[in-house]
């Protein structure tokens, strides 16, 4: 059947079977040791475990390293791919084709989450219980922010892998075929994470704080156990563009010639390899404590459950900076290029994202101001947060600097660029109420939070994603998507969303709690409610005119030929969209990346060999 010669489908097939197989497998070793033959959490941990690896035999994400393990000879996967579309739903090496895996992933996972606070959403347009039962509202809600966060960290890894080698001048990752491993690992991740929704539910939120997480449902540890298995596929994609952008960089291009956005992925990835372990463990921790009876976060036992937090958060406060460093990167990436003008401040705006991603692991305590943990904790906490604001301020300053007496130009790029660039000062000027000691203790676990939180994602990831998508669309592609959709898709979903987290963050100062399914009456919530949902369900609409123009552009949309919007990244030097190798010759950096708009500048030669003869 030729249904079978896609990947992903004996992917899924081998990952029943081996789910299966493995259920059976604990089943009968439990037999053999004496114990009761079925036990339900054992036996779905384990045969969870092995249909991820079955999954990934299947799909092919293993089938080159087990050939060089018997000693069979390796194909070249550099050459040309004749599957057409097909390669997208199999295993390539390209690293164009897995940003365009990652990218499509991360917008489907998207749209399965925003239905998820779609329904939730509703659920609260009016006090009292209106259909959603308080055990699945909790499930909802803690998988409307376990999926975003996988869907953003898979659009960062959409935006890292497809751009990075481009930029730099490389034919591809460093490790290609580990490179394709680690997105591929994220598909039976998803599916755990998904299928919690049908095993029980679990009413943690997206934390999993212990000991509910370690009193809830099977449905629990397919939670962790997803969780886990996307946060390696962080730490192996990390490795790669860190290893990519120290060692495979274009002659002529030292570090501060490096266009800014592999800065920022640069950094990002530095987070990502060294933190992703503490929330793995921690996740970890609560698995074998819940499989084996351990102790480690259960007093009567001799544990601590602010230990879980402590280590939760050393990664989940830098992640926000996984999630926002490449978005900012984008930012100072696309205003040059429509302002015309140079890049205010290049090297500080380089530097900031590695002062930003080095203080982000200073500040994780400020989410346990009351928790419980030590006292004398607080105040250096503080600090370090507000110190935060100072290598972020140093990319506002250069944002003014550089759209300041620009010949500025607003095509949708432009104009979701402005928008992350207001939203996020906003994010980011709602942040230190927080991060203060006497104001969160207030306003900790109220909308305010809420609000906050959403203003920091939109302006720091989803903004300058949807940025992303619209200026390398016809890099991608060879088509541009429409102008008109992208504009009623900006101009829909910006108010829609200013009215929802404005609401948000106003019943927050008036005591509204987050995380919960009902509220009382008398507090007078129903009408802003009733607005706030509105406004969700419009700026859904936005999304919805987004994903048609996005797939009414693939093959219908105009024509992009050339540099279309006149970039000096090496990117845009070559055909749209891009060859198989990237790059015929390698390029040679000569100059400044963007110096737009100074008579005489170059910043890469195409043919340097030619150039010399």
């Amino acid at each position: 059947m030729k249904i079978l010669k896609l990947g992903i489908i004996r992917g899924v097939i081998a990952q029943i079977v081996g789910t299966a197989a493995g259920v059976g497998l604990v089943t009968g070793l439990r037999a053999l040791m004496g114990l009761p033959a079925w036990a339900a959490e054992p036996a779905a941990v384990g045969g969870a475990l092995i249909g991820i690896i079955c999954f990934l035999a299947g799909v092919g994400a293993l089938t080159d390293w087990w050939k060089w393990a018997l000693g069979e000879e390796v194909e070249d996967h550099h050459g040309p791919d004749p599957r057409g579309w097909e390669r997208y739903f199999g295993v390539s090496v390209d690293h164009k084709v897995i940003g365009i895996q990652y990218g499509v992933t991360s917008v489907a996972l998207l749209l399965v989450a925003g239905s998820f606070a779609l329904t939730f959403r509703t659920e609260l347009v009016a006090s009292g219980i209106q259909f959603l039962s308080p055990a699945l509202y909790n499930t909802l809600m803690g998988l409307h922010g376990i999926v975003m966060i996988a869907a953003i960290l898979l659009g960062v890894g959409a935006m890292s892998n497809y751009l990075v080698p481009l930029m730099i001048g490389a034919r591809d990752m460093a490790f290609p075929r580990l490179n394709a491993f680690a997105y591929w690992v994220n598909v039976p991740g998803a599916v755990l994470v998904v299928s919690t929704l049908f095993l029980g539910g679990f009413d943690t939120g997206w934390t999993g704080y212990p000991p509910l997480s370690a009193r809830a449902p099977l449905a629990m540890q397919m939670f962790f156990l997803g969780v886990y298995v996307v946060g390696l596929s962080s730490i192996l994609g990390s490795l790669n563009i860190i290893v990519t952008t120290l060692r495979m960089r274009a002659p002529g291009m030292n570090m501060f010639r490096m266009p800014i956005f592999v800065w920022a992925s640069f950094a990002t990835a530095l987070i990502g390899l060294t933190a992703t372990q503490l929330i793995g463990l921690s996740f970890q921790m609560v698995m074998i404590q819940r499989l084996f009876g351990m102790g480690f976060f259960d007093p009567e036992k001799g544990g601590n459950v602010i230990l879980f937090q402590h280590l939760f958060w050393f990664y989940s406060h830098p992640a926000v900076y996984v999630f926002i460093l490449p978005g900012l990167g984008i930012v100072s990436e696309l205003l040059p290029v429509f302002a015309r003008k140079p890049l205010f401040g290049y090297k500080w705006i380089a530097m900031s994202s590695l002062a930003i991603a080095l203080v982000g692991f200073l500040v994780w305590a400020h989410h346990m101001f009351t928790a419980g943990m030590e006292e004398y904790l607080r105040v250096p906490f503080m600090y370090a947060t507000l110190l935060v604001a100072v290598p972020t301020g140093v990319k506002f300053f250069s944002w003014v600097g550089t759209i300041w007496r620009g010949k500025l130009e607003f095509p949708t790029p432009m104009l979701f660029t402005l928008g992350a660039v207001v939203v996020f000062l906003f994010g980011g000027l709602t942040g230190p109420p927080n991060g203060t000691v006497a104001t969160d203790l207030h306003l900790h676990d109220t909308y305010w939070v809420v609000g906050h939180f959403h203003n920091t994602m939109f302006g720091g990831f989803v903004y300058p994603f949807f940025a992303s998508i619209y200026y390398w669309f016809p890099k991608i592609t060879g088509r541009k998507l429409d102008e008109r959709l992208g504009k009623i898709h900006f101009w829909l979903m910006t108010p829609a969303f200013w009215v929802m987290t404005f609401g948000m963050m106003w019943i927050g100062l008036l005591g509204m709690r987050r995380r919960i399914a009902d509220y009382d009456p008398a507090q007078g919530f129903d009408g802003v409610h009733l607005v706030l949902t509105i406004a969700a369900f419009v700026l859904a609409t936005s999304i919805l005119v987004f994903v048609i123009n996005l797939i009414f552009s693939v093959k219908g949309g105009e024509a992009a030929e050339g540099n279309v919007w006149r970039s000096r990244s090496p990117e845009w030097q070559i055909a749209s969209p891009a060859p198989e190798h990237n790059y015929d010759r390698p390029f040679k950096v000569v100059g400044e990346p963007y110096d737009y708009g100074l008579p005489g500048s170059t910043y890469v030669d195409m043919n340097p060999a030619m150039a010399g003869d």
